[in-house]
């Protein structure tokens, strides 16, 4: 008999994505409050007003240290579990924020933005893999995108928290306090990790089959010994065989193909963070208060356009959340591309005309485009590299995918202030250009996997010979049991 008190069924997935959600949220937090930090008198005088360079330093630093985390993950991930590596991402995280709230140094400053960052990196890197784990197929895209919602809560919280501290530029407390606060979201996930459950699939292959099927049954809501969760746990172990059949345990993988294009979709994974970074968010998303401020309004005035377009943002990535799993991850990233690229084209011309209609055309863009990356591309980088990959390489590609990100994120993040310095309008043509390319590639190269079940997205690489348009978007025909060829499979869609 299943104990009382244990959550399970429903409340035990709407736990894990709690949990994850202040995982994310944390992360969006910390995405959004340095940025109007930069501005603040009492920080400026601080670090002896530090020149733009030294600022994108400071700022991108803690990118850097997400890669290293992310790469952490890998070997956290696979050897301590999913849950115990996020509560050392938690743990690395809040070291980070006291050296950074402490910080009287530049030096100080960037080893505690590095810090965090570790931490943070770890903690994106095992969220959508745990999360895509454990809850069911049919609802794995909208669980992923409200852990993204909530990571715009946490920006939206920054950016206001920002806002407000700005009525006391001169205190130290106006931005110590905002950079001390990260602890709090880092601490509430840590409270929460006793309640949830670790991946059934990480315990398959670490051979803890025992306690496997114990979670299985919370997940289910079922006794132990059911039929149901006898047929999911048979389901996962044997698509794990199969992929040991299939495919190589070490590196070589990456290296070389296999029957079920395990190094294809490692690449495919990483592809989706690549164009997310490089499709121009972090252009705007750290440097917001600088970008409004570039179009020549005041200072409190750019805190609250900051303020509001976060707004914007965690308002249509939850509009996101009730298409993903509807229309499917290839349609939101096409479309979303081409309208970004048409978002960046007007910024640009905009910020090159000048005055106040066209800085307001410039505006209505920049919100144009965080109205369009929230519905399309904010979630999907995150839930495809979790989905995409083989149960054996799901964490190496997941972090593969995630350090993808981060190291693209340093790099845009790094040359933005100079950027925005130098050639000013220009930069952002250039992104314009680069969401416009993204378009075909994500039409012709990427499979669909909504509604799909972890183990049948292999079936799907397997039975591949081409990849045309219509064999992409026709995805239902791998969704039900038989169509995959077991009905173990169909069992499985209920985690």
């Amino acid at each position: 008999m299943l104990g009382t008190k244990a959550l399970q069924g429903t409340r035990l997935s709407m736990g894990i994505a709690s949990c994850a959600g202040y995982a994310f949220m944390l992360f969006g937090y910390d995405q959004g409050v340095f940025g109007s930090i930069l501005g603040n008198d009492n920080f400026v005088k601080t670090f002896n007003h530090p020149s733009a360079i030294v600022e994108g330093q400071i700022t991108a630093t803690y990118d850097l240290g997400c890669f290293f985390g992310a790469l952490a993950g890998m070997y956290f991930g696979a050897t301590l579990g999913r849950v115990r590596a996020l509560y050392w991402g938690c743990s690395i995280l809040i070291v980070g924020a006291v050296l950074q709230t402490s910080a009287f140094s530049i030096a100080q400053m960037i080893v505690g933005r590095f810090v965090a960052g570790v931490g943070n990196g770890l903690n994106t890197c095992i969220v959508p893999v745990w999360l895509s784990e454990t809850v069911k197929p049919g609802i794995r895209g909208r669980l992923i995108t409200l852990a993204l919602v909530l990571n715009q809560v946490g920006n939206v919280q920054a950016q206001w928290l920002n806002f407000g501290m700005s009525y006391i530029p001169t205190q130290a407390v106006s931005w110590r306090f905002p950079l001390a606060y990260q602890m709090f979201f880092a601490l509430v996930t840590m409270a929460m990790l006793p309640w949830v459950v670790e991946s059934p699939r990480w315990l398959i292959q670490k051979d803890r089959h025992g306690e496997a099927r114990t979670v299985i049954s919370r997940l289910l809501a079922e006794e132990n010994d059911s039929q149901e969760v006898e047929s999911m746990y048979r389901a996962i172990t044997e698509a794990m065989k199969h992929e040991n059949e299939e495919s190589s345990r070490s590196w070589h993988i990456l290296l070389q193909s296999d029957s079920l294009h395990s190094r294809r979709r490692v690449i495919l994974g990483a592809g989706t963070q690549f164009m997310q970074q490089w499709g121009g968010i972090n252009v705007i998303n750290y440097y917001l208060p600088v970008v409004f401020g570039s179009l020549g309004v005041s200072r409190r005035l750019a805190l609250i356009l900051s303020g509001c377009n976060v707004i914007n943002l965690m308002f249509s990535s939850a509009v996101g959340g009730l298409f993903i799993d509807r229309y499917g991850r290839v349609p939101l990233m096409f479309w979303g591309a081409l309208v970004q690229a048409l978002c960046f084209a007007f910024v640009g011309i905009g910020l090159s005309q000048g005055g106040f209609e066209w800085s307001a055309v410039a505006v209505a863009f920049v919100f144009g485009y965080f109205t369009t990356f929230g519905v399309t591309w904010i979630a999907v980088p995150w839930a495809y590299p979790a989905e995409v990959n083989t149960q054996r390489m799901r964490t190496t590609g997941a972090a593969i995918a995630t350090a993808t990100n981060w190291m693209n994120n340093y790099v845009v993040v790094l040359v933005t202030p100079v950027a925005i310095q130098n050639i000013q309008w220009r930069f952002y043509i250039l992104f314009a250009a680069l969401n416009l390319a993204f378009a075909p590639i994500v039409w012709f190269f990427y499979v669909e996997t909504k509604n799909v079940t972890l183990e049948a997205i292999d079936a799907i690489f397997e039975q591949q010979s081409g990849h045309s348009p219509v064999a992409r978007f026709s995805h239902e025909t791998h969704v039900h049991g038989e169509k995959v060829g077991t009905e173990d499979v169909s069992m499985v869609e209920k985690v």
